[in-house]
């Protein structure tokens, strides 16, 4: 998800909900009672991403001063604002510190057991996909190698060919 740099993390995250819009540019320029109430509700639905992905102390700072690990959970909360039914993540670790990656970790974990969402993860840090994830599928030059849960994975001797060598170690 492309962020806007000089916008807000609230801002940024208001424009995610334009999908949800019921109302267009005239009733909007006059603010009537369902616009308002419409308006209430996407607030509400930020609010609570926001508290969630802990990020009420940096809402009103605006995207490109944040540090990457910051501009990487608004992306992710972004994402959430358009209230996918699956939430597909390309790289979400790339760049991360560690300390970074154990806080997306624990969003994703509670993301997927206290609200449900589904997820398919695209990710090359094997620490963070076994931590995570209840079933992983190994492609190796786009070819599908292997799948299942992840104590089956890491014993996979295709997997372990292809990712370890022939001997088993890095």
């Amino acid at each position: 998800i492309e962020l806007f740099p000089g916008m807000t993390v609230l801002a940024n995250m208001l424009l995610a909900r334009h999908l949800y819009c019921g109302y267009g540019l005239g009733k909007a320029a006059l603010f009537s009672r369902s616009v308002r109430k419409e308006e209430v509700r996407h607030r509400q639905v930020l609010e609570e991403l926001i508290d969630f992905l802990e990020m009420q102390s940096i809402r009103k700072k605006t995207v490109g001063s944040l540090p990457y690990g910051l501009r990487k959970r608004v992306e992710l909360g972004r994402a959430l604002a358009l209230e996918p039914k699956l939430l597909v993540l390309d790289e979400p670790f790339a760049g991360m510190t560690l300390e970074e990656k154990e806080d997306m970790v624990r969003f994703l974990l509670e993301l997927n057991s206290a609200w449900g969402q589904t997820m398919i993860l695209v990710e090359h840090d094997m620490s963070v996909v076994m931590s995570i994830s209840q079933r992983i599928m190994v492609l190796n030059f786009g070819e599908k190698i292997a799948e299942g849960p992840p104590e089956v994975i890491q014993a996979h001797p295709e997997v372990i060919k292809a990712y370890l060598g022939e001997s088993g170690q890095a």
